[in-house]
């Protein structure tokens, strides 16, 4: 079994109401058994240690800190996995955290960073305005609403690798290609992941809400030809695709963000609080073990 990266699915809440959000298209059904089963703490503990040493075991060097919600809201449990990790046989070294960005401060950025964090992987609405980020990512409060600018050269002052993860909207339908990459060199990225919004296909709110807002296939297109035209291969990723290194940003054309596709190398393993792997985030019947 060939397995890209470890997502850990940090149980915690959310601070936004993202109108897309994939996680509020399904009910979460996983108990959470590493923190609130007290009784047992050392059985899951062990249950969970022996998940990530199985990823481990498999080739997996990259560990993404993630969830349903936001996953810095417990800072406690990121703190545990610091910990956990450290005293693995062969902990991860490559560790990556999604956030959106709306609790990271300076004392939060250099916790990250002592605990091992390579690269923030920060999800935005739109790169071009701190309001229309908002409009879409919908912060429960205001002050978790965050200005793209000054967050971006945080991160890249505390010297952490600046993925821009971003999901593809009609915000982007009047912008060129070159318009966005100019955006993002500018924000200091490293690399940026272009995310084609999924639909469940169950007609929920979150589906409608996409099909009227997401980015046109066309501009998607132009995207694409313009990493094409204007990049160079790095490499084939083990779940098909491919990156490339445009104007120095590492660049990846996600349209498969919910691993629906089908082969022998698994795009990422999930390692939910119920202790348990699963290899989809919308499939219960993914489990592995």
């Amino acid at each position: 079994m060939k397995i890209q990266s470890l997502s850990i699915h940090v149980p915690a809440g959310c601070i936004n109401k993202c109108k897309f959000c994939v996680s509020r298209m399904h009910e979460d059904k996983y108990i959470n058994q590493i923190e609130k089963n007290t009784r047992f703490r050392d059985l899951y503990k062990k249950d969970y240690k022996k998940r990530i040493l199985f990823a481990r075991d498999n080739g997996c060097n990259t560990v993404m800190l993630t969830g349903d919600g936001e996953p810095l809201i417990n800072r406690k449990f990121i703190e545990d996995f610091f910990e956990w990790n450290d005293h693995l046989p062969k902990p991860f070294r490559w560790i990556e955290i999604q956030t959106s960005g709306g609790m990271l401060n300076d004392e939060y950025l250099r916790f990250l960073r002592n605990g091992g964090v390579n690269t923030i992987s920060l999800s935005l609405s739109s790169i071009w305005n701190d309001d229309e980020n908002a409009e879409y990512n919908c912060p429960i409060k205001e002050s978790f609403k965050i200005n793209i600018e000054e967050l971006c050269s945080e991160i890249k002052r505390y010297d952490f690798n600046l993925r821009l993860s971003l999901n593809m909207t009609d915000f982007y339908n009047e912008k060129t290609p070159e318009q966005i990459f100019e955006r993002i060199k500018k924000l200091g990225a490293n690399q940026v992941t272009f995310r084609v919004l999924y639909t469940s296909g169950k007609e929920v709110e979150q589906d409608k809400w996409i099909d009227e807002h997401r980015c046109n296939s066309e501009v998607i297109d132009q995207i694409t030809d313009y990493v094409k035209a204007n990049g160079h291969e790095l490499e084939i990723l083990p779940f098909g695709a491919i990156k490339y290194s445009v104007a120095g940003i590492s660049t990846v054309i996600d349209s498969d963000c919910m691993s629906t596709e089908v082969g022998e190398t698994l795009k990422y393993l999930i390692l939910r609080p119920n202790c348990k792997l699963y290899s989809k985030w919308d499939d219960d019947g993914s489990l592995v073990f």
